[in-house]
């Protein structure tokens, strides 16, 4: 019996662990990991697609960055910690719908996505760039575009990894102006944002 028991609570986790996650169905973030890392209420990670923020911690990217970028471990991480603050303000405990483009995790097995914010007020971030807004039920829910608010607002680069390319022109543009309007980090001095190619 208790052999039957271990075996169906096998097969229950196993199904959860397989469960994909839907795009349409909102989850709940349950912590900022990092500037550009959510985790969410079903335990997933996610790593948003095309941008990149520094690094909150010390750790082998940081330290890739500090040689690319010739700036030093510390101002990148206080950077990364901004950029992480940043963003947890935007999604602490509120719910997210993710939008998948062709590949759906990385290597680290961390789903890959466009994360769109759920909100029951119009964007205040990018009052002319909301994406859309829906009603369910007779109530009007409004989203913001994570992504490309990071972006925006400064706080992260464009970050172009094949084949997940669908916004990488809006992203283009948005970084654009950010650095134009010397938005987040664009604001610093020029040694503090060097733009990557990729």
């Amino acid at each position: 019996m208790n052999l039957l028991k271990c075996g169906i609570g096998l097969l229950a986790f196993t199904c959860f662990l397989a469960a994909p996650v839907y795009p349409d169905t909102p989850l709940t973030v349950t912590r900022c990991i990092d500037g550009d890392t959510l985790q969410l209420s079903n335990g997933e990670k996610v790593r948003l697609i095309g941008v990149d923020t520094p690094e909150s911690k010390n750790n082998a990217k940081t330290r890739r960055d500090a040689k690319r970028t010739e700036r030093d471990i510390k101002s990148i991480t206080e950077q990364g910690k901004r950029a992480k603050e940043f963003t947890r303000q935007l999604v602490d405990g509120k719910q997210v719908r993710l939008e998948f483009d062709v590949r759906q995790r990385d290597k680290y097995g961390r789903l890959l996505a466009y994360v769109y914010v759920v909100s029951d007020i119009p964007n205040v971030v990018l009052p002319n760039k909301r994406i859309g807004h829906y009603d369910v039920q007779g109530e009007k829910y409004y989203e913001e575009f994570l992504n490309a608010t990071l972006v925006w607002s400064g706080y992260a680069q464009v970050m172009t990894v094949p084949p997940n390319v669908k916004y990488q022109e809006l992203f283009h543009r948005l970084q654009e102006e950010a650095r134009d309007q010397g938005a987040g980090f664009w604001g610093e001095s020029l040694n503090n944002m060097k733009v990557d190619a990729r």
